[in-house]
């Protein structure tokens, strides 16, 4: 089998680029600075699908993406969750929450609407958080 992001994640999403085992997506989401990872394996849908090599480089993968986040937005706090409700497809997500968010103290999933990022506003965060994870910022559309 070959890895094909699942439309939902494609749908709303502003793709980054690859790690070595993620693809790393940007929510469109004015509202909250989110970034998607999704293993490019093809048929998982568990953390625990994951052979235990590769989990060990998933979780660095995962670290790697909350440092960037925080470290470009400042954010106070980061939530870090898969929950794969909506979309079997393993993927993981990395929120970068600040105590004055329109959804603090709860979580962001199903709250409000999204609001899409001003015209040019997603490619600056998009090309930063490439800068601080190591690849090519035109490698975000």
């Amino acid at each position: 089998m070959v890895f094909e992001l699942h439309p939902h994640l494609a749908a709303g999403t502003i793709e980054l680029g690859d790690l070595m085992l993620c693809r790393v997506l940007l929510m469109d989401d004015s509202r909250f600075p989110w970034l998607v990872l999704v293993p490019r394996l093809a048929e998982v849908t568990e953390l625990l699908d994951v052979a235990p090599g590769r989990r060990a480089g998933l979780i660095e993968e995962i670290a790697a993406a909350g440092m960037a986040l925080q470290a470009e937005t400042k954010c106070d706090k980061l939530n870090i969750g898969s929950l794969g409700n909506v979309v079997s497809q393993l993927h993981v997500h990395v929120v970068g929450r600040f105590a004055v968010d329109p959804a603090w103290p709860g979580p962001v999933w199903g709250f409000g609407e999204a609001r899409r990022y001003p015209p040019g506003q997603a490619a600056i965060l998009a090309a930063a958080l490439c800068r601080r994870l190591g690849f090519s910022p035109q490698a975000a559309r």
